[in-house]
């Protein structure tokens, strides 16, 4: 059995203003019109996470929201998980070793370095700095949630908006 693990950079977002926090930036327009297109090209190549966990910041959980919307997630189930937010890849990670057994494919949506660096981490292969909206999916084969580290996944693919032709 294998399990698989989408790895989402959250959209475009505005600008930090001098009083604004970064934590509290939003979606753009474009942002938001970005996360519905990787959304719909997932749900037409059939992919259907089971699990849907995204940072709480804003453009993150936007981005997570607008995303389970198109691929047909329960957008109330969408879970928030405050160490996604500045916590580190290890938080990432923490965060994929404690999924339920009974979760064959899962989401997590973040922001870069964070995202970036986990893709590179579970694949041991180039990445480059995920866009923004763009989505990693990596397979595990005979692996456990919690056996999931360093060099045991296999990249599916890698997409961003930019690349989804409508």
């Amino acid at each position: 059995m294998s399990i698989t693990l989408y790895i989402v950079r959250h959209a475009k977002a505005e600008d930090r203003a001098i009083f604004m926090s970064d934590f509290d930036r939003e979606l753009t327009s474009d942002g938001i019109m970005a996360a519905a297109r990787v959304g719909r090209y997932l749900h037409e190549k059939g992919i259907q996470p089971d699990i849907i966990i995204s940072s709480p910041a804003p453009r993150a959980k936007s981005t997570a929201k607008v995303v389970a919307e198109q691929v047909g997630y329960d957008v109330a189930q969408v879970q928030l998980n405050e160490k996604l937010y500045e916590g580190g890849p290890k938080a990432y990670l923490a965060a994929i070793n404690a999924l339920p057994d009974t979760t064959e494919a899962a989401m997590i949506v973040g922001h870069n370095p964070d995202v970036s660096y986990l893709a590179e981490f579970l694949t041991h292969q180039s990445i480059g700095s995920m866009s923004k909206g763009e989505v990693v999916a990596v397979s595990f084969k005979e692996l456990t949630w919690a056996e999931v580290s360093g060099r045991t996944g296999s990249m599916v693919f890698q997409i961003g908006p930019k690349q989804i032709v409508n």
